[in-house]
């Protein structure tokens, strides 16, 4: 199995700077993709940033362009989101998520990366909250 691990939320002021980080375990041979999802409160998930460990592809919902950046260091078995000039709409739960098929390694590039539905490993959550 694969295991995910976010930490680095936290309350900010609007316009200021915070990192999330992702550490995997497990199996992370089986990871093909990695992706941060947030939710508000009475609102849907949503996909904010995914990449793809071997070639590095990124995709960012177009609220995050230019703010958020994902990275992954596969030495360190984590995915990282830096994210700037925050904004009080950001403010939500952050989840990080990877797909994989057990025993296979590597993968497919999926249909839609920031689609929830692409994913079957998820973490628990870290709350990032933005005040004005």
């Amino acid at each position: 199995q694969v295991q995910l691990v976010e930490t680095g939320g936290g309350s900010v002021q609007g316009g200021g700077s915070l990192t999330l980080s992702c550490v995997a375990s497990g199996f992370t041979s089986w990871v093909n993709c990695m992706a941060w999802f947030r939710q508000a409160p009475g609102k849907e998930r949503e996909g904010v940033a995914a990449i793809y460990a071997g070639g590095g592809s990124t995709y960012y919902a177009d609220s995050v362009k230019g703010r958020f950046t994902i990275t992954h260091d596969n030495a360190k078995k984590t995915a990282y989101l830096q994210m700037r000039s925050l904004k009080p709409e950001d403010t939500a739960m952050y989840y990080c998520a990877a797909d994989g098929v057990p025993g296979r390694v590597g993968g497919e590039r999926l249909n839609d990366p920031l689609s929830t539905g692409e994913y079957n490993f998820w973490g628990q959550g870290t709350q990032v909250t933005v005040s004005s």
